[in-house]
């Protein structure tokens, strides 16, 4: 018996906000709606992919955000997203270092806290002298 994996993470959103989840979701994080299932699309919310990445939006009575529980999104090109991000009035917030990522945070339209990070590779010390002796 063991974990496999994650299969999805459910974020709360308050009723009637799935219009500005599709557009945080799809438009702004390029992810992909998936229809819910009949029997639980009735409760509202909706469901996002990317990669292998699984966003469920459930609709919570006496919404609260979730701001230090957060999902993290591996993303290809962090600086164009946040480009992207700035030019839609959302902002980043740069992340504390992190060995092999750049990362940051960034918000929901609900106040839900979400990171995004971009894996990059390590560099050296010694990679990093050689290159700089070499300039």
């Amino acid at each position: 018996m063991a974990v496999l994996g994650i299969d999805h993470i459910q974020l709360a959103i308050p009723h009637g906000g799935e219009y500005e989840a599709r557009e945080f979701f799809v438009d702004i994080l390029g992810m992909t709606e998936v229809p819910k299932p009949a029997h639980l699309a009735i409760s509202g919310g909706c469901w996002f992919t990317a990669g292998s990445a699984h966003i469920h939006c459930g609709v919570e009575q006496d919404f609260l955000p979730a701001q230090r529980a957060h999902p993290a999104l591996l993303v290809d090109d962090l600086p164009s997203l946040v480009t992207r991000l700035e030019e839609n009035g959302i902002p980043f917030t740069p992340g504390k270092p992190l060995d092999g990522y750049k990362r940051g945070d960034v918000a929901d339209p609900f106040g839900n806290r979400i990171e995004l990070m971009q894996k990059v590779e390590l560099v050296s010390e010694s990679a990093e002298e050689a290159e700089q002796t070499e300039r």
